[in-house]
């Protein structure tokens, strides 16, 4: 996006970096391949509220460029986004690479150079303004690589880089000149290395927007059952942690939107206790004991006949999962309505407002969504994203010290910061 945006504005030469074979790979395997592009949330006091890391700092920009803006550019460039129930937003084909497509288009029209293959190994502030670039290049195989200005904010899975530039397209192996240089590298390390060797400090980095690891896994039977709406809280040295949504019971855990948002705002509270803690899950999704006892007093009348594994306290819990509560409290799901103690039911109703499991850590190795950690905001001036240490440097997406829950956010704070970044430059060049 910062490329587009900064050739859009008017920026005669903008090169982009791209170490790996090919631009956009995140966002192809994005969504399952189809691409959360953005959430149909218009109001930036409400979208601030997304993302555990950047909060009330990302007003400013979201004033500027927010979900709308980006459902307009997207329009505007010939991709039409449709929302979803639940508020996320996705291209019309269902297909990530009508997103892709767009991007490179965009790019292509505004006189984007792509240099594919092609890895940003260091830069240098120079005294008198700019930067002094060493790149290389890459066989196909090679790691995706480093940049400056990436496209379309993708937080790819590779380094990226632009340069805002009004000479010749340098050698991809001979030193280079740039007035202007955007780093947009995602998580990949080569970005965090060439911030700090021009100067910026880390927020060190832990993994967000993860499942969660039980051990014992007590629900292991139970392997599939999807519930909503559930309670979640985590009780942790550093505070306590709640949300509430969809969950999904796995193999080795808990995953599902509650559980990610819930890892996201917990994620550093959680690598400080070295993922060990213990969950606290209302499967009530948040009814009180009085809701729960007129429940179950309801089944007594009405269902009284009816054995315990025939009728369950209300239609969408999951029968698997009330039976497990059954077997977990030592009631025989034989047992009719009408035979129900006293003692069973208060234990029924505990285990179904406040059944606790042991968290061991996170879920398989590698499924982590995003990192949480980067360059501190503190050194980046968020209205144009330049570095407040290094004029002419600007930092953009998951290389800050931002990050957002499922839902297009993290997406969307990439096509934000890119968008103000290509700006930024456009400026700074004209100013320079």
């Amino acid at each position: 996006m910062a490329a587009i945006s900064a050739a859009e504005a008017g920026l005669e030469r903008v090169l982009l970096l791209e170490s790996s074979a090919e631009p956009l790979g995140k966002v192809l395997i994005s969504g399952g391949g189809r691409c959360n592009v953005t959430h149909a949330c218009w109001d930036p006091r409400a979208l601030v509220g997304h993302y555990p890391r950047g909060g009330k700092a990302l007003r400013g920009p979201f004033s500027r460029f927010a979900c709308g803006d980006a459902v307009a550019w997207f329009d505007a460039h010939g991709l039409d986004l449709v929302e979803e129930a639940d508020g996320r937003m996705f291209p019309r084909s269902n297909r990530s690479s009508s997103v892709i497509q767009t991007l490179r288009q965009a790019a292509t029209r505004a006189g984007v150079v792509l240099r594919t293959h092609t890895a940003l190994q260091s830069a240098e502030a120079l005294p008198a303004g700019g930067f002094l670039l060493q790149m290389q290049a890459r066989g196909s195989s090679g790691q995706a690589g480093a940049g400056v200005l990436p496209r379309a904010g993708d937080p790819g899975p590779g380094e990226r880089a632009e340069l805002a530039s009004r000479q010749p397209a340098p050698s991809p192996t001979s030193p280079a000149q740039t007035r202007a240089l955007v780093l947009a590298t995602g998580s990949h390390p080569s970005g965090r290395r060439l911030a700090t060797s021009l100067g910026h400090s880390l927020v060190p980095p832990v993994p967000s927007l993860f499942t969660l690891k039980f051990h014992p896994n007590l629900l292991l039977e139970l392997a599939g059952v999807v519930m909503d709406p559930v309670q979640l809280e985590l009780e942790l040295p550093d505070g306590r942690f709640r949300q509430q949504g969809p969950v999904l019971i796995t193999h080795w855990g808990l995953s599902g939107p509650a559980t990610l948002r819930l890892t996201a705002f917990a994620a550093r509270a959680l690598h400080r206790a070295g993922y060990r803690a213990e969950l606290r899950v209302d499967w009530s999704g948040g009814r009180s004991q009085a809701d729960l006892e007129e429940l179950f007093a309801g089944c007594r009348r009405e269902q009284a006949r009816r054995q315990l594994t025939s009728a369950r306290p209300w239609g969408a819990l999951s029968r698997r999962l009330w039976l497990h509560l059954l077997a977990d409290q030592g009631v025989e799901p034989e047992r009719r309505w009408a035979d129900l103690t006293r003692v069973q039911q208060q234990g029924l109703i505990q285990a179904l407002r406040a059944s606790r499991y042991p968290v061991a850590g996170k879920g398989p190795i590698g499924e982590e969504f995003v990192t949480a950690g980067g360059v501190s905001l503190g050194e980046v001036n968020l209205a144009s994203m330049e570095s407040r240490l290094v004029p002419g440097l600007y930092l953009v997406g998951e290389l800050l010290d931002v990050d957002g829950v499922t839902g297009g956010f993290n997406f969307q704070h990439c096509w934000s910061s890119g968008w103000l970044a290509g700006q930024g430059a456009m400026q700074g060049c004209l100013a320079g």
